[in-house]
């Protein structure tokens, strides 16, 4: 009931706002499970595919994001997020099974396979959380590109700023394989990111952006 609510006031406010052009909206099912695997521009992407696309979808987003800046815990707890601790391989894998449990309900659940934040524009190398989930519940992973959504809330941004966004949801693609497998996850996964980044247009970088974000500090 909450999520609806949210969705009835947060949809028409971001199509006031950031004027979205939605692009394979029929690519997302009517009915039963997807994964939406999208590239991270910026903290309110997480919020953002939930608002705009008219089926349910429960995303992930780092467990800062509910409790740092005032704006991003707002869209986070209001938006329905999943929130996962990075720094604990537990709580990492307890988010993938709660994800495989909404999947296995029939839901959809979105996830950033970059796991961060791109720290320049550019196209990071894809962890295998996505790939576990699609080999292990068998739900077709649907790549999906935003663009613009770093304007929105720029690093800093105390209040959200008007522009204009993008987003563009790939066909649908469904994977053979043992999720227990690190080969066929990496596989897999790689698979996942050459369709974002073609979605996209985005240079790829065949590096972690957590680790590229931690030589810059």
């Amino acid at each position: 009931m909450l999520y609806q609510m949210v969705k009835f006031v947060a949809a028409p406010m971001a199509h006031v706002m950031w004027r979205p052009h939605i692009s394979g909206g029929h690519h997302v099912p009517a009915t039963g499970p997807a994964i939406l695997a999208a590239n991270h521009l910026a903290v309110i992407d997480s919020f953002l595919i939930p608002a705009l696309l008219p089926r349910h979808v429960t995303f992930t987003a780092k467990s800062e994001y509910f409790s740092g800046n005032p704006v991003s815990q707002w869209f986070m707890r209001l938006g329905g997020s999943l929130p996962i601790d990075r720094e604990s391989a537990g709580a990492a894998q307890a988010m993938l099974d709660s994800a495989a449990e909404l999947l296995e309900r029939g839901e959809l659940f979105g996830i950033h396979p970059e796991g961060t934040r791109s720290p320049d524009g550019r196209l990071y190398r894809g962890k295998v959380g996505v790939a576990w989930l699609a080999l292990k519940t068998g739900a077709p992973v649907l790549p999906v590109a935003l663009s613009g959504t770093e304007n929105v809330l720029p690093l800093g941004a105390k209040v959200p700023r008007l522009t204009k966004i993008g987003i563009k949801i790939g066909a649908p693609m469904t994977f053979e394989g043992d999720y227990k497998n690190a080969r066929d996850r990496r596989r897999v996964t790689d698979e996942i990111m050459v369709e974002i980044q073609k979605l996209s247009g985005q240079e790829y970088v065949p590096a972690y952006a957590s680790s590229v974000k931690a030589g810059m500090s």
